[in-house]
């Protein structure tokens, strides 16, 4: 029997039905996954991974065979699994965080650089519906504020009436040809977005509800190809996200913490109690606001909750091998 061609490709799209991967060449072709991945749920694909596939004669799908690995990935805690992580999107160099002008939540604001810059891409954070601001005085004010939570990373507010600001966001993502993956809540304009920068109305878009919360246009992950050079994920809005493993996250969403308390006394500084407290020194007098400090704390206690849960897992696996591997020690064989 003949071997099937195995081919590589990206996968471009993940909706209700089968993975939708691009191969080289430019066909694109509907997959399954190889009974080996649907065991390993960790392994399946997500939009940007590269894969492996095989190509079976007399098949409609190709099979992906493998995922190979990822240069850079968007993690939360899963919100079906709260003990698991759960991949969104793959093999991207920048993030795009898409905050409305007129209503940003800072503290999710907050949540969403950390999970960002844990991926190791740049970030960069744009404020959507700048047309809506009085004046561009207003949107100035606005930006301000903003910077002291963006800290070194870019901040661009977007108006579909300022084509400038458009073609900036677009030569951004242009520049090295990278994969952007947009991220932000529902209603905050991501479809309008990604519409301005193809050109077209390629995705649908809906009126905010009345509550202020957006509906779901977005029903998928899709990456998709900008005229203007590069590519970006554009996927459904986010609500839930939950911190996995994101201690570099939050030292370079914090990094104007992290460098005051270089300079505090001690090492194992909490910011607490503690003399010589560089931090709370930068608190009592202005340079620090009281909020940002709280929520590094948050974010920190966050952490080392979740550190010590991936700890005791790995204790209880390995307690469980151990005993396995004694049990086969004793009886010479185990049956599952």
């Amino acid at each position: 029997m003949e071997t099937p061609a195995v081919e590589t490709g990206v996968v471009v799209k993940l909706d209700r039905g089968f993975p939708l991967v691009r191969l080289g060449d430019g066909r694109e072709l509907r997959c399954e996954h190889a009974t080996s991945l649907v065991k390993g749920s960790d392994q399946r694909a997500v939009v940007g991974d590269v894969v492996r596939i095989s190509l079976p004669d007399g098949h409609d799908k190709g099979i992906i065979e493998e995922t190979l690995p990822r240069r850079t990935s968007f993690v939360r805690k899963d919100p079906t699994e709260r003990a698991l992580p759960q991949t969104l999107a793959a093999n991207f160099d920048l993030v795009i965080i898409a905050q409305p002008i007129e209503d940003i939540n800072t503290r999710r604001l907050e949540r969403e650089l950390v999970l960002a810059h844990e991926t190791g891409a740049e970030v960069l954070v744009v404020l959507t519906k700048a047309d809506l601001m009085a004046s561009p005085a207003e949107v100035e004010e606005v930006r301000s504020h903003i910077d002291g939570f963006v800290g070194n990373d870019e901040l661009l507010a977007i108006s579909d009436r300022d084509e400038a600001s458009v073609q900036r966001l677009a030569q951004i993502i242009a520049e090295g040809d990278k994969t952007a993956v947009l991220i932000g809540r529902s209603g905050v304009g991501k479809s309008s977005l990604v519409n301005m920068l193809v050109g077209s109305d390629i995705q649908k878009t809906t009126a905010v509800r009345g509550d202020g919360k957006g509906r779901h246009t977005t029903v998928s992950r899709e990456i998709i190809y900008l005229p203007t050079g590069g590519r970006i994920i554009d996927m459904p809005g986010v609500r839930g996200l939950g911190l996995w493993d994101a201690d570099e996250g939050i030292g370079a969403a914090f990094s104007d913490i992290e460098e005051i308390a270089s300079s505090c006394r001690f090492r194992d500084c909490t910011h607490t109690n503690e003399p010589g407290c560089a931090v709370r020194a930068a608190v009592e007098s202005g340079d620090l606001a009281a909020e940002r400090l709280e929520s590094y704390g948050a974010f920190a206690a966050v952490e080392d909750i979740l550190a010590e849960g991936v700890k005791n897992r790995e204790t209880k696996r390995s307690f469980r091998c151990a005993t396995i591997l004694c049990a086969i020690s004793h009886h010479g064989m185990l049956f599952f």
